[in-house]
């Protein structure tokens, strides 16, 4: 955010440092999932681009961590797409290799073998977190499974937590991949919904100076309008940073829902963000409905005859989409 801005409106910190925002609802899925990491398996985390998926996980990690009765282990390799098993292994024997261990054999058996007595060693649950998992081949997800028992048949627990778009969920219920995502214990991050202006407000209160007063920044309709059209935290920080930037070049104070309306995208909600938003961009679609990239672009863009249109969006469908 500007600095001019931010002392026009009495703004202390950007919107980005504040801390965590939790509902009810959330508080109860968290405990939930520190409950099914304690019982081992796969764990696979949801929800839409900018939900707060990693802030989620780190604060898993850091809860984990503080308990010190559960090992954290997770993958770093940014290019999910090349990541295999042989990968998934290497960061357990990273993570659970003490000095006096030898390196990692490249071998599968001695591999195995040595990450069980590893295991024994440490005598500890273990939790491997995997970010943006939606883009694991699915041989790496049925794969997991078997790192799963190979854990257990060293008397171990593992917990894999791996955490990604609704691709992901949605990969995990096909058919194709029953014998592992029959297995998976599923959780959603929703949108903000009904809770969007509390948190529109408790963001400005905790970024604010302590003189300035909510009303002086924004009006209640600013605030409604923008709670009605973003539907997540990333969403709302940056276009919420933005109003108040136009508003300070406008000189608007508090600023009004037109000045607000005026800064929001006209396609924020159309088709093909709402898509990307669920881990379905450009690549992905041509991939799985089998069709060439400018019929998905014309798809996109709505120039496609009904008939056509429709049969792709049979097949959209058919992936489990659900659009928010």
């Amino acid at each position: 955010m500007e600095i001019e801005s931010m002392k026009y409106y009495g703004i202390s910190k950007e919107f980005s440092k504040a801390d965590y925002f939790e509902t009810e609802n959330y508080q109860n899925m968290f405990n939930n999932i520190k409950l099914a990491i304690k019982n081992g398996g796969l764990i696979a985390l949801t929800g839409i681009v900018g939900i707060g998926k990693t802030t989620t996980l780190r604060r898993l990690q850091q809860d984990l961590r503080e308990d010190n009765k559960i090992l954290v282990s997770k993958s770093l390799a940014t290019d999910k797409r090349h990541v295999n098993i042989n990968t998934l292994y290497t960061a357990l024997f990273v993570d659970l290799a003490t000095k006096k261990d030898d390196k990692m054999p490249t071998q599968a058996e001695k591999r195995e073998r040595k990450l069980q007595s590893l295991i024994k060693e440490r005598n500890k649950p273990i939790a491997l977190f995997i970010d943006e998992a939606h883009d694991l081949h699915p041989r790496t997800l049925i794969s997991l499974k078997h790192l799963v028992e190979t854990v257990e048949d060293a008397n171990g627990t593992l917990a894999v937590i791996a955490v990604g778009h609704p691709k992901l969920a949605n990969d995990l219920r096909n058919p194709a991949l029953e014998e592992i995502g029959a297995r998976a214990k599923l959780f959603e991050l929703g949108a903000l919904g009904i809770n969007s202006p509390k948190f529109i407000e408790w963001l400005i209160n905790s970024c604010k100076n302590e003189k300035t007063k909510l009303e002086e920044i924004l009006t209640k309709e600013a605030i409604e309008l923008l709670a009605e059209r973003l539907v997540t935290p990333l969403q709302i920080n940056y276009y919420l940073t933005r109003v108040l930037e136009k508003g300070c070049q406008v000189g608007e104070k508090p600023i009004s829902a037109v000045t607000a309306e005026s800064v929001l995208s006209p396609n924020l909600d159309s088709l093909e963000p709402n898509l990307a938003r669920n881990g379905y961009n450009l690549p992905i679609l041509c991939e799985y409905l089998n069709v060439k990239r400018h019929e998905v672009k014309a798809y996109l863009r709505g120039q496609l005859t009904p008939s056509r249109f429709d049969e792709i969006n049979k097949e959209i469908h058919k992936l489990g989409i659900l659009m928010s």
